[in-house]
């Protein structure tokens, strides 16, 4: 146990977000996100949403807010609509960094094609659809 770390940041999760370099993307996901096939590590958080993973990651991880527009991506639902975790996961980022985080919607396939580029997969219990995230790390 580490003093000011959400218990939800596991040391396999610690050691993902640790190693991942400026720009590179951490992908989280909700429950049914086919976490395994994209190829990165995963880290499961069972019991956890995509809104707490997101505090408790962006505590700890800068968004790349300096270098990209939108450096958060966000799966469209089937019809071209933003997901139920948006909102929420918007008011967390803003929490994190203080101001507006740039945020894109891309479709699913598309972001499934983004996320096999992602250098870790946070794989969360999140049942709400769409509910899944890519993160690019700024730097400090």
């Amino acid at each position: 146990m580490l003093k000011g770390i959400d218990p939800l940041v596991t040391p396999d999760l610690l050691a993902g977000i640790a190693r991942a370099g400026h720009g590179d993307v951490v992908a989280i996901v909700d429950r049914n996100f086919p976490a395994s096939s994209t190829g990165a590590p995963v880290v499961e958080l069972p019991g956890a949403d995509v809104t707490a993973a997101v505090r408790a990651i962006c505590a700890l991880l800068p968004v790349d807010i300096a270098f990209q527009a939108a450096p958060v991506k966000h799966m469209l639902t089937g019809d071209g609509a933003r997901g139920p975790a948006v909102d929420d996961v918007r008011a967390a980022l803003v929490d994190a960094e203080g101001r507006d985080v740039g945020m894109e919607g891309l479709d699913r396939f598309a972001f499934y094609d983004a996320a096999a580029g992602a250098v870790l997969v946070v794989h969360t219990s999140d049942a709400r659809p769409y509910a899944c995230f890519l993160i690019a790390k700024g730097v400090l």
